[in-house]
């Protein structure tokens, strides 16, 4: 069974204003796991892609089905030293999570039980994926 995870909260296709806000992360993460962009800034873990939007709430950071994508050096040096699952990576091809996973940046190929992040936009083939990490959910499964 393949795990779908919601980019940035997205479901039916990417929300600019919308995403990683905490309001639009819990909808989605009512019924399918999340990937958050966090930003570490002053000393406060904040949701946000390129900037801090948002303090992010540390409970929510911590929820199981949360994927954390550190956005910088500060960001990553507190997940290390809090119970949650994250990973960091730039352009790196590949990149492993806290809790093994190979995450595949977008328009890589994946390998077997990796997670493949936005494949639909780059026509690829996720047959032997983990998980698919998109925008659009809606393209993979029926969306309530």
């Amino acid at each position: 069974m393949v795990k779908y995870i919601a980019h940035r909260g997205n479901t039916q296709g990417p929300q600019p204003s919308f995403e990683n806000t905490i309001e639009y992360l819990r909808s989605a993460y009512q019924d399918y796991d999340v990937e958050i962009d966090l930003i570490g800034h002053k000393g406060t873990l904040c949701l946000g892609h390129d900037e801090p939007q948002q303090p992010a709430p540390l409970d929510f950071v911590q929820s199981e089905g949360v994927w954390c994508h550190a956005k910088n050096y500060e960001t990553l040096n507190v997940l290390t030293k809090i119970d949650c699952h994250y990973f960091w990576h730039q352009e790196d091809d590949y990149t492993i999570t806290s809790k093994g996973y190979i995450w595949v940046y977008p328009r890589k190929p994946p390998i077997d039980n990796s997670i493949s992040v936005l494949p639909e936009d780059f026509k690829i083939n996720t047959s032997k994926c983990f998980g698919i990490c998109t925008d659009h959910l809606n393209r993979y499964i029926d969306i309530k």
